[in-house]
C-alpha cells in the first residue's frame, strides 16, 4: 500500500472538489496528493509543480497526459475522475489505487509465481490493449508503474505517454526508463506500441525472477545489453516463457501485439484485435477474487495464428512534438518518494544469464512503420505470422561487425541525450551512473580478452557487491588453517577465509556484509549456478574442475601434490617412500599421484585427513599425501612434534575463486584483487600467519592469472 506522508508547509489543503490529506509522492513534473471528495471517494491528485504553472510547454505536456489518460478504457488502469488545467493550480485527479507497486512487492516478498504471476501477466496485457486501442503508447511501462490492487494489477502513469500519429508512430527521441526501453527507443528508430510490448516482456521477467533482466551498473551497460544480448529463457516459468521470448525479440516488427499476448494468455486464437468482451474477461481473470488459472501450457508452435495490422487511430496535433521529460513523474495512485532509487540491479536471486545475440537482419528493425492503433473490435486486413517460441531451424548468429559499431554509436548518442535532458538525475536514482567509466569494455561487464561469443552474466557479482554491500561466499569448514569452522555456529577461520574477506573488500563489501556458507566439494558448482552463493573460495582447483562450467578467477594460490612426514622420519624425497605406510584418505587423488611417482607403497585407508593426521602423530603411518597447503594447515595445529612438507611439487593445483557462469566482470575484478593481495604483501603475511610453525616453503610469487573468458 502506498505510504502517505503528512502535508508539509506550502502544500495546498484543497484542489477542486478534493480535500487533501497527505502526499503520495513527487516527480519531476508534479506532486501527487491523496484527496477525498464529499462522497468519501479517494483520488490521487497530481498537481503541476508551481514552477511550471506559468510555463506554456509544461502545461501542454500536462494536458497531453490528461488526454492520454482520458482516452484509455478502464480495463486494469486508473481512470481520470476530475481535472482542471485552466486555473492557477493545474491538477489531474485519478482513481486512487490501494496497493504496492510491482517493484516494491517483488523486492519485499520475492518473485511472483503460479497463479499470482498469471494474473499479473493477464491484467497488464489487458491494460496495454486498452492503452493501445486508445491510440496511446505508454513508453514507460515498468515495475514501478504497475500497482497490485485488491482487484488485480493496474497500469498507471501516463506522464510521458504519447498519442500515436497518422503513421502509427511517435517521435523517436529516447524517453523512458533505460532498463525497460526497447531497442528502437535506444537506437533512435520510430517508437510505437511494440516498444510497450518489449517493456511488458522485461517487466514480466522481472516479476518472475526478481531482477531487472537488462539492468546494469551504467546506462551504457544497460543499453548495450538491450541491443545485443538475450536473456536465458529457461530461467522463466513455463506459464510465460514463450510469450516473453516473443515480446523480447529485438526487431519491433516481429513482436506480437498486446492483443495477441492476451489472446494467447487466455488460450484463444492468437490473432486479431481483442474485443471489449475479451478485455472484460482479462480483467476478470486478473482479479484474485474471480480469476482462475487460464494460461495454457506453452510450446514452440509452428502454427501460431496470423497477426494482423490494426486500423488507424485519430491523430493528435501535438504528437509530432517531443519535449524531453524531467525525472520520472509522480505515479497515479502510487508512491514515488523523492530520491527513491529503483534498484535496477539488486536481489539475491539474480539468476538470469546473458548469451550472445546476433544483430537483427539488415533492415529488420531499422525503420519500421507500425500499423496504426485500432479501435476496439477493428477488423484484420494485413495478416502475418508471429511465432511464440524459437522458430525451428533458425540459423546461427553471425559475427557482429559494422552493425555493432552502429549500435554503439546509438548507445552513446542515447546516453548523451539522457544526460542532456535531465537524465543525470534519473540515472543516478536508478544506480546507472556508478562514477566510473562505462562502455563496450568494462562497464558492461565485458572484457577485451573475452571471446566475442561469450556474454556476461546478467547482473555481475561485482555489481551486486557494489550495489548491496553483501556477498554470500561458499567456503570449506573442515580444513584447519585453510577454511575451518571449529564447531557449529563458530566463526570461520583460515587462509581462504581471509582471502575471501580481502577480495570482498576490494569489491566494496565490508566484513559485516559477508555471509560464509560451509559447502562440500560436490556442492560448489550447483550453488554458484543457482545463485545460492555468489562466489566460492574453497580449494577449488581450476584444472580439476573445468567441467563444472563456472567462471574461475585467479588463482589466488598454486598448491602442489606433496607429502607430509615427521621431521625425524628419515624421509626426505620420493625414493625414501618406497615400502612405507602411506595414508590413503577417502576420495583423495593424491595417494595415486604419489604412488605413481614413488613406486610401491603400503596404503593405509582412512576416512578423511583428520584421521590421517591422527595416524601420523600416533606413528601408525609414515606419510600423508595431499595438497601441500592443506597438509600444512593440518600440521600447524599439531603440538609436540615437528612435521615437514617435503616439497615434491608433483602437480600444480590452481586454487581459484569460483564465480557464476559467464561472470567476466567479476572475474576481472577478483583477478585484480588477487594481484593486489600479492603486491601489497598481504598473501605473504597470511601464509606466515597460518603456517609459520610448519616446515613448509609456500608459494609467495604472484601466480599467472587465468584468462577471464567467462567459461570454465
Amino acid at each position: 500500500m502506498p505510504q502517505v506522508a503528512p502535508l508539509g508547509p506550502g502544500d495546498p489543503t484543497e484542489l477542486g472538489p478534493f480535500v487533501l490529506t497527505g502526499r503520495i509522492g513527487e516527480g519531476g513534473q508534479g506532486v501527487v496528493y491523496l484527496g477525498e471528495n464529499e462522497a468519501g471517494e479517494r483520488a490521487a491528485v497530481k498537481l503541476l509543480h508551481v514552477k511550471f504553472s506559468g510555463d506554456a510547454t509544461a502545461r501542454s505536456r500536462f494536458a497531453r497526459e490528461l488526454r492520454a489518460a482520458q482516452r484509455v478504457a478502464g480495463f486494469c488502469t486508473a481512470g481520470v475522475v476530475a481535472a482542471d488545467l485552466e486555473g492557477d493550480t493545474p491538477y489531474i485527479a485519478s482513481e486512487y489505487i490501494e496497493g504496492r507497486s510491482l517493484r516494491e512487492t517483488v523486492e519485499s516478498d520475492g518473485p511472483l509465481t503460479g497463479a499470482e504471476l498469471e494474473r499479473l501477466a493477464i491484467g497488464t496485457a489487458t491494460a496495454l490493449i486498452a492503452i493501445h486501442h486508445a491510440g496511446i503508447v505508454h513508453r514507460d511501462f515498468k515495475p514501478d508503474n504497475v500497482l497490485l490492487a485488491e482487484d488485480g494489477p493496474r497500469v498507471v502513469d501516463f506522464g510521458i505517454a504519447r498519442i500515436v500519429d497518422t503513421t502509427g508512430t511517435v517521435t523517436s527521441r529516447a524517453v523512458g526508463t533505460p532498463a525497460y526501453m526497447a531497442p528502437e527507443q535506444i537506437s533512435g528508430e520510430p517508437v510505437g506500441p511494440p516498444a510497450d510490448v518489449f517493456a511488458w516482456g522485461s517487466t514480466m521477467a522481472f516479476a518472475a525472477t526478481g531482477t531487472a533482466v537488462f539492468g546494469g551498473s551504467s546506462i551504457a551497460a544497460v543499453l548495450n545489453r538491450i541491443l545485443n544480448h538475450d536473456i536465458d529463457m529457461s530461467l522463466l516459468p513455463p506459464q510465460i516463457r514463450e510469450v516473453v521470448r516473443a515480446c523480447l525479440t529485438k526487431a519491433a516488427a516481429d513482436r506480437p501485439t498486446a492483443d495477441e499476448i492476451l489472446l494467447r494468455l487466455l488460450g484463444r486464437p492468437g490473432s486479431g484485435s481483442a474485443s471489449d468482451d475479451v478485455l472484460a474477461e482479462g480483467a476478470q481473470a486478473a482479479n484474485p477474487e474471480t480469476g482462475v488459472s487460464l494460461i495454457p501450457a506453452y510450446r514452440d508452435d509452428a502454427d501460431s495464428a496470423a497477426r494482423t495490422g490494426p486500423d488507424a487511430a485519430d491523430a493528435d496535433d501535438d504528437a509530432a512534438v517531443e519535449d524531453a521529460e524531467d525525472d520520472a513523474a509522480g505515479r497515479t495512485g502510487g508512491e514515488r518518494a523523492d530520491g527513491e532509487t529503483p534498484g535496477e540491479s539488486t536481489d539475491t536471486d539474480w539468476v538470469a544469464i546473458f548469451r550472445g545475440a546476433a544483430a537483427p537482419p539488415p533492415g529488420a528493425a531499422r525503420a519500421p512503420t507500425y500499423p496504426r492503433v485500432p479501435p476496439v473490435g477493428a477488423a484484420d486486413d494485413q495478416p502475418r505470422t508471429v511465432r511464440f517460441g524459437t522458430p525451428p531451424g533458425r540459423p546461427p548468429a553471425r559475427p557482429r561487425t559494422a552493425g555493432n559499431r552502429a549500435r554503439w554509436i546509438a548507445v552513446i548518442t542515447t546516453v548523451v541525450a539522457l544526460l542532456a535532458t535531465g537524465g543525470t538525475v534519473m540515472a543516478s536514482r536508478m544506480g546507472l551512473i556508478p562514477g566510473g567509466n562505462a562502455g563496450p569494455s568494462g562497464g558492461a561487464g565485458t572484457s577485451t580478452s573475452q571471446d566475442p561469443g561469450t556474454a556476461p552474466r546478467l547482473v555481475s557479482v561485482a555489481d551486486k557487491a557494489k550495489d548491496t554491500g553483501t556477498l554470500t561466499i561458499g567456503v570449506k569448514g573442515d580444513l584447519p588453517g585453510v577454511g575451518h569452522q571449529p564447531s557449529a555456529g563458530a566463526a570461520f577461520v583460515g587462509l581462504e577465509i581471509d582471502v575471501a574477506r580481502y577480495v570482498a573488500g576490494k569489491l566494496g563489501v565490508q566484513p559485516s556484509g559477508i555471509t560464509f556458507r560451509r559447502i562440500s566439494r560436490g556442492e560448489r558448482a550447483g550453488l554458484l549456478k543457482n545463485g545460492q552463493v555468489d562466489m566460492v573460495v574453497a580449494t577449488y582447483a581450476y584444472d580439476q574442475s573445468r567441467e563444472d562450467m563456472v567462471t574461475f578467477a585467479g588463482p589466488y594460490y598454486v598448491a602442489h601434490t606433496d607429502v607430509l612426514v615427521s621431521s625425524g622420519s628419515g624421509i626426505s624425497d620420493l625414493s625414501d617412500l618406497a615400502g612405507r605406510r602411506v595414508c590413503a584418505p577417502q576420495g583423495s587423488m593424491s595417494f595415486s599421484a604419489v604412488a605413481t611417482a614413488a613406486g610401491k607403497l603400503v596404503a593405509v585407508p582412512a576416512e578423511n585427513y583428520a584421521v590421517c593426521m591422527d595416524m601420523l602423530t600416533a606413528g601408525t603411518v609414515d606419510a600423508v599425501p595431499g595438497d601441500d597447503l592443506i597438509l600444512a594447515g593440518f600440521a600447524a595445529r599439531v603440538t609436540g612434534m615437528k612435521l615437514s612438507v617435503l616439497g615434491l611439487d608433483l602437480s600444480d593445483e590452481r586454487y581459484s575463486v569460483g564465480l557464476p557462469p559467464k561472470d567476466v566482470k567479476a572475474c576481472m575484478a577478483v583477478r585484480d584483487a588477487v594481484a593486489e593481495m600479492y603486491a601489497d604483501g598481504t598473501m605473504r603475511s597470511l601464509l606466515a600467519k597460518y603456517f609459520r610453525n610448519v616446515d613448509f616453503v609456500p608459494e609467495e610469487a604472484t601466480p599467472p592469472a587465468i584468462p577471464c573468458s567467462g567459461a570454465a
